[in-house]
């Protein structure tokens, strides 16, 4: 119990902060961070990365140029697990498998269970970038499918 009462506390301090944001990824107050290299296969389009925590709570800050986004995805664990976006800047999309896209904007958070196939990522014309949150979670791993479909993607507004 103390230990979700921990990441609720963290979670609500990131997302005082993250309100603060502005609307373009340059203009956040959290850092761009490096080209996303190490995960460059699962995105179509530019993205960085920004770790701001790697102990405890996993915390980056992920920032997608306008039409970057990520593949269809799972984050698995046996108990709890998941993730948690903190929208800090720009106007972005996120999609379960089976439902209809949700516009992001800064302010908004999308908390997804474990075993959720999903993907998130900026609009086409439009910088994005969250806050990802990792949800501890017992024998967690995230299965990488594939892209998201470009046809579909084009139909976002």
């Amino acid at each position: 119990m103390i230990k979700y009462m921990i990441i609720t506390a963290a979670i609500a301090m990131l997302f005082t902060f993250a309100a603060r944001a502005q609307a373009a990824a340059p203009e956040s107050v959290f850092p761009l961070g490096q080209p996303n290299d190490a995960y460059a296969q699962y995105f179509t389009g530019q993205s960085y990365l920004a770790m701001l925590t790697t102990e405890g709570v996993p915390i980056a800050n992920v920032t997608f140029e306008p039409g970057c986004r990520n593949n269809w995805h799972i984050h698995h664990a046996k108990k709890v697990g998941g993730q948690i976006l903190l929208c800090t800047a720009g106007r972005g999309w996120y999609q379960e498998w089976g439902k209809e896209a949700r516009e992001l904007h800064p302010g908004d958070a999308v908390v997804i269970p474990a075993g959720v196939k999903h993907w998130h990522g900026a609009a086409k014309d439009s910088w994005f970038a969250h806050l990802a949150v990792e949800v501890p979670g017992e024998d967690g791993s995230t299965e990488w499918c594939e892209a998201v479909d470009d046809a579909q993607y084009g139909k976002l507004k």
